[in-house]
């Protein structure tokens, strides 16, 4: 008898749309992404980081709405995916290379219900929002760490 739901063994990639390449692969650099590929047949660039996740960054992004990103910055709430949330192993210290790499914090460090994992949020240069997500062992060693406010 067929199962009733589908078996979704892992994450396989995540596309992220860009408009320009050269300088989306040089802020996932930051993030510890390096390209792997960049198939002929369509306009992607294929990254992947030493834990074996892999983006793929789609360059079509068209300018319609400069410096906007229509799922998380207009009053409308448009459906889609409007963020992804990557693993770091310390929030402190990914703070630090925000700070040292001139990447502006867009929220956070918040904590969610108490439940000991930490987040702050950047966005990409074509306003793709991520998420970067620690449990942490000493809360009190997060500097400006907030409840998340669901209405702030």
């Amino acid at each position: 008898m067929p199962a009733d739901s589908i078996t979704i063994e892992r994450v396989d990639h995540l596309g992220v749309r860009v408009r320009d390449a050269e300088r989306a692969i040089a802020f996932y650099a930051i993030l510890g992404f390096a390209v792997i590929g960049k198939p002929d047949f369509d306009a992607v660039v294929i990254l992947r980081n030493a834990q074996d996740v892999e983006l793929n960054l789609i360059v079509n992004a068209n300018d319609d709405h400069p410096g906007t990103n229509i799922l998380m910055d207009v009053e409308t709430k448009h459906a889609g995916i409007t963020h992804v949330a990557l693993c770091v192993p310390s929030i402190p210290e990914t703070i630090e290379i925000l700070n040292r790499k001139s990447i502006e914090i867009t929220q956070g460090p918040v904590m969610f219900s108490g439940d000991g994992h930490v987040s702050v949020f950047i966005r990409d240069p074509d306003r793709n929002t991520i998420e970067l997500r620690a449990r942490e062992e000493d809360l009190d060693a997060i500097e400006g760490l907030e409840q998340y406010d669901p209405n702030g």
